[in-house]
């Protein structure tokens, strides 16, 4: 039985409705902002494991890092700060090149901006003078530290397409892979710090493992 021109527009309307919810929902679930780790989940501490190219949603994974990352306001970020024990991380440098003043132009002047997704990486080599650089971490936010590190990293990693790369990098963009790296190997900026500030450090940390931190994003805490 037909009901006419009118109930045909309507369920014509309908699907039409329908359709535009679900592509809506779809899209919007294409990519996620996840919740950060926070300091004191045993995540953190893992040596994480490299991983092949069948490893599931591996490229709606690597689109959520990016899409947690920008929306943190970080430069970095590794799997295991959105609790996924595997050696990724993503970094994107170009925020704190363009933010160079004319001391930090002077220090490093051929410094490019980076922004690259790392699977399965190995340092092959850290080398050169040593130098002291403030960090931070979203993992444990408020908490800000000037660390040494070496000058330059020798990588070894796939890309998104696990074509395999060994590549050096220097300066600024060392530094941010560099922390990141130390994410996948269960190591944090702090460790790098003498026990003295280790010591009083120790209140804070414990505030943040109990989420006792006012930060502008979600953060997973440990049980």
């Amino acid at each position: 039985m037909q009901d006419g021109t009118a109930g045909y527009l309507r369920r014509e309307r309908q699907g039409m409705l329908t359709f535009a919810l679900f592509y809506y929902s779809k899209t919007i679930d294409c990519k996620m902002i996840l919740p950060i780790v926070a300091y004191g989940h045993s995540v953190l501490r893992k040596v994480c494991d490299d991983i092949d190219k069948d490893y599931p949603e591996l490229e709606k994974l690597i689109g959520d890092m990016w899409e947690t990352m920008y929306y943190t306001n970080g430069v970095g970020l590794a799997a295991p700060q959105i609790n996924r024990p595997v050696r990724i991380f993503v970094v994107d440098t170009d925020q704190i090149v363009e933010g160079f003043d004319e001391e930090d132009k002077k220090e490093f002047p051929n410094e490019k901006p980076v922004k690259k997704v790392f699977i399965n990486a190995h340092v092959e080599e850290a080398y050169g003078e040593p130098w002291s650089y403030n960090e931070g971490c979203l993992s444990i936010p408020k908490v800000r530290e000037d660390i040494m590190r070496p000058e330059h990293v020798r990588l070894r990693y796939v890309d998104e397409q696990f074509n395999e790369h060994v590549e050096d990098f220097y300066g600024v963009t060392a530094r941010v892979i560099q922390h990141e790296y130390d994410h996948i190997d269960g190591k944090l900026f702090i460790d790098y710090l003498p026990p003295l500030k280790k010591r009083l450090l120790k209140k804070r940390l414990e505030d943040i493992s109990k989420g006792k931190v006012r930060v502008d994003y979600r953060m997973t805490l440990p049980k």
